[in-house]
């Protein structure tokens, strides 16, 4: 889709479009080409009636390589077993996919779902990481102890597991939202994937860095697993919408379809009752979603917001008492500060540590 005269808005495409009989003929340029080698794939190209949708085979029927020309591939940071690629289209053979002129529509069809896979696999670089970062401490003594045995790295370990529980829970049940025909389920998928896709992949980052540093010197090594995690880290917050373009969007979702912010506070509040933090943080919360026109400056904080209720509403329901009152405390409650450990009275961070463990820990 990307163009490099518009990036995001992909209403400047200037990749062109003729009918010929069946098929269409497309030329232009494409700065971001996703997999080269792809058997089929879909692109955006402006025809008569406007911006369409098209889906294009890699090669011919006849074996011959289809009007797709590799400019160069991007030496990218890292994501580099996946390619990426600067293309041309020359009188590349394709098909129209939807209606003539409503191709960003379409095709957002598929981003949405692939915002999805976004958001679980923010998730799952958090989880390899918080694995590798247990299984070192509870390996590596330091200072009279095995490193998982001293109370600040405990801290700082139990903080990341509860985000990684967090987003265990909260990637199923946006996944849960595509999984059948309830029309209620796809309008709340709507709202929330957008939603937590921005958090997940806002907080992996941060959390990859910590889950290093919990390594010292041996994380910041380039055979170690760690690394490549580090690289892959804010690739998922760049792809399908960066940071800003998705709160757009979920301000815009929750302003066309008002019935999709009701489904989410439904979720949000079946958990009330359950936490003194998690109801204060809600009803402090429920104003802000009063004046959605006028929202655009603080969305960012209204979507983070609502991600972590999300999430605390799901683990309060969910998970084990244990990591549920801690979440809202480390998330919700006052005494909080910015980093991973940073918190006041997280909880009894040996049991979270158990449970978040792959095998025992043992040395």
């Amino acid at each position: 889709m990307t163009e490099k005269q518009g990036g995001s808005d992909l209403r400047q495409t200037r990749t062109t479009a003729r009918q010929a009989g069946d098929l269409w003929l497309l030329d232009g340029h494409k700065w971001f080409f996703s997999v080269p080698q792809s058997d089929l794939f879909l692109t955006l190209a402006r025809s008569g009636r406007g911006i369409s949708c098209f889906l294009a085979q890699g090669w011919r029927d006849d074996g011959s390589r289809n009007g797709l020309f590799i400019q160069r591939l991007k030496d990218k940071c890292g994501n580099r077993s996946n390619a990426s690629a600067e293309v041309e289209f020359r009188g590349l053979e394709a098909r129209l996919v939807g209606e003539e002129g409503r191709g960003i529509a379409t095709i957002l069809e598929m981003a949405h779902l692939t915002r999805l896979d976004c958001a679980i696999s923010a998730g799952a670089i958090m989880r390899q990481a918080l694995t590798q970062a247990i299984h070192h401490t509870s390996h590596r003594s330091a200072f009279g102890r095995r490193l998982i045995e001293q109370p600040l790295m405990q801290a700082v370990l139990a903080d990341l597991a509860l985000d990684s529980e967090a987003f265990l829970w909260s990637g199923l049940r946006l996944a849960a939202t595509q999984g059948g025909d309830d029309e209620a389920e796809h309008l709340l998928g709507r709202l929330v994937i957008p939603m937590g896709k921005y958090l997940a992949c806002k907080r992996t980052p941060a959390f990859v860095a910590e889950a290093m540093e919990c390594h010292g010197g041996n994380g910041f090594v380039e055979p170690h697993p760690l690394a490549r995690l580090y690289r892959e880290a804010p690739l998922n917050g760049i792809w399908e919408g960066s940071g800003n373009v998705v709160c757009l969007d979920v301000l815009r979702a929750a302003r066309n379809a008002p019935e999709s912010l009701g489904l989410w506070l439904d979720e949000t509040r079946k958990a009330r009752g359950a936490s003194r933090e998690f109801d204060r943080a809600l009803a402090d919360f429920e104003p802000l979603l009063r004046d959605l026109d006028t929202a655009e400056p603080r969305a960012r904080l209204i979507v983070e917001r609502m991600a972590r209720l999300f999430q605390a509403g799901l683990l309060l329901r969910h998970a084990p008492d244990t990591v549920a009152h801690a979440f809202c405390r480390a998330r919700l409650g006052p005494h909080h500060g910015q980093d991973y450990g940073a918190t006041s009275g997280i909880g009894p961070a040996a049991r979270i540590l158990e449970r978040a463990a792959v095998g025992p820990m043992q040395g």
